[in-house]
């Protein structure tokens, strides 16, 4: 138990060593000093309510919501009533005045009609109302309007998913602690520490990432297209680079059909092995890749349109068909914008174009009077806990407040590896898991003092004390750690910070109470080999 071989002391302090230079950048900064620029500099970011950061209201528009329920309806019309038993046939379908109508050709059919349809409406939640309303007109034509209660459920969906797909973007890990919460119907408000340029948070969230794949309408005629003038059941979609559509400003795409990017499974930024271009691999689900599959096989020697935010990154000819369900997006993409794509899509598209309506810098929360007392009352608990532990345990106090240091410096460290924020959830965290760590000394240095006084020699009670007492710290630790784990995985914002500062803590304060101080201990007792120990 007491027993260290050179290699195992070797890499318990390296261990030891780095993670705690890894805080040396932070607590400079901290201090008001410069870190050398040729250095690694890892930093942990403070949290909106120590330092402050960016804010942007960004606002929706629920037209374009409107317009999204009127095309999901028309596709689902045409699936719906193509896929029935017997066959439905219908005229052409048109979404004009905000609502989808169409002539059934056999009047016989209508009301087989009407009972699909009829499946694809559903109530507004608690409202007492449906959807959308189905009327039959004129004996064979059908209506499908949208009610205000399904529009003012749509919007409200639209607008919950797109707060999450927001929070996805800027906070992954949960570690960074944004403010991100709707205000009014169809606003979100965006606060981000550390970020003192709203700027770069507006091209993080600027991007819908709404990727489609569609087929190019080879019946349209360029002089039409370049007039704005589509064949029916096409529309018109502008080129970013012409290059890419073979020198044409605008393509003539299928409007309905293809794949969207909500099928996507992964995107990956990576370079062009022959070109040495930033390009943006991305893979399908199983769902996606069985249809992109299709796609391509049904299309052969066909060019396929993709879409990006309404607009054709590129237009490629189907040389054979794509079965792996993988796919390349090029474009005059940098490293930089390649590895934002690839970050917009992994976190899903924007179902509704967001608009920066508020942009600017925020102040601390707190104010400096308060970090400052916070801090001052941080140091007198510390330093009263230090002259306690040494009162109290004599030389195992010391190397109990050397772990306590030791823990403080790398739990530090971890943090800014990892680019955490700290805010104050944060430091309720930090303070607990120093706490624990206290606790630990104190539970081995007792249980060493009950050996002794069963008459136990030194080195029996010392490699008891730590044998018995690291039982319980494990078990302790355990059941916090799936507490923190179980924050993690069901909070959200401070809640997580807090959970994933913890479950660093827990790991260190295990790791210097216990380990470290053991290794020192026996150390000791080897280079003096004394007949009593003084606790």
């Amino acid at each position: 138990m007491l027993d260290f071989p050179r290699w195992k002391q070797l890499w318990l302090w390296s261990l030891a060593l780095v993670l705690s230079l890894a805080a040396l950048p932070s607590i400079f900064a901290v201090a008001g000093l410069s870190w050398p620029a040729a250095l690694p500099a890892p930093r942990i970011n403070l949290g909106l309510d120590l330092a402050g950061g960016s804010h942007i209201l960004l606002e929706a528009n629920p037209e374009q919501v409107r317009r999204q329920r009127l095309e999901s309806m028309e596709e689902d019309v045409r699936a719906r009533l193509r896929q029935a038993d017997p066959q439905i046939r219908i005229g052409d379908i048109s979404s004009k005045d905000g609502r989808v109508s169409f002539m059934v050709a056999d009047p016989a059919q209508v009301d087989a009609a009407r009972e699909q349809l009829q499946t694809l409406t559903s109530g507004a939640q608690l409202t007492g109302q449906r959807d959308w309303d189905l009327a039959v007109l004129d004996g064979n034509r059908i209506v499908l309007t949208p009610t205000k209660a399904g529009i003012d459920l749509a919007i409200s969906q639209a607008m919950d998913t797109a707060t999450e797909v927001v929070r996805k973007r800027i906070d992954a890990l949960g570690t960074r602690e944004p403010t991100i919460i709707r205000q009014g119907a169809d606003r979100i408000v965006v606060q981000v520490p550390g970020l003192k340029d709203p700027a770069a948070l507006k091209n993080l969230l600027g991007q819908t990432a709404k990727l489609e794949f569609k087929l190019v309408d080879g019946s349209a005629i360029p002089a039409d297209v370049a007039q704005g003038i589509a064949p029916p059941g096409s529309e018109i979609v502008p080129c970013l680079d012409a290059g890419a559509c073979g020198g044409v400003p605008a393509l003539a795409v299928k409007r309905l059909g293809g794949i969207k990017g909500d099928q996507l499974a992964n995107a990956q930024q990576s370079t062009d092995s022959q070109t040495n271009a930033a390009v943006v691999n991305i893979t399908f689900d199983q769902q996606g890749g069985a249809k992109f599959a299709k796609l391509t096989t049904e299309n052969v020697r066909k060019p396929f349109a993709i879409i990006l935010d309404g607009k054709v990154l590129s237009a490629p000819v189907i040389e054979e068909p794509i079965l792996g369900g993988t796919a390349r997006i090029s474009g005059s993409f940098t490293v930089e914008s390649a590895n934002q794509l690839a970050i917009s899509l992994r976190s899903g598209a924007l179902p509704v174009d967001l608009k920066v309506v508020e942009e600017r810098s925020v102040g601390p929360d707190l104010g400096a009077d308060s970090i400052e007392k916070g801090m001052i009352a941080f140091g007198v608990g510390t330093g009263l806990l230090v002259l306690f532990m040494m009162a109290t345990y004599g030389r195992f106090g010391i190397y109990a407040n050397s772990a306590l240091v030791l823990n403080v410096l790398m739990i530090l460290g971890v943090m800014a590896i990892m680019n955490t924020t700290l805010t104050l959830p944060g430091i309720a965290g930090f303070v607990l898991t120093i706490g624990a760590a206290v606790d630990a000394n104190v539970l081995i240095n007792e249980r060493i003092r009950e050996e002794r006084a069963r008459g136990r020699r030194v080195i029996q009670a010392v490699e008891m004390g730590y044998t018995e007492a690291s039982r319980a710290i494990f078990d302790a630790n355990i059941t916090n750690v799936i507490a923190a784990v179980l924050m993690f995985l069901f909070g959200s914002g401070p809640v997580r910070g807090f959970a994933v500062v913890l479950m660093i803590g827990i790991v260190t304060s295990v790791f210097t109470a216990v380990t470290m101080t053991r290794l020192w201990v026996s150390g000791w007792l080897r280079r003096t080999r004394p007949n009593d120990i003084v606790l």
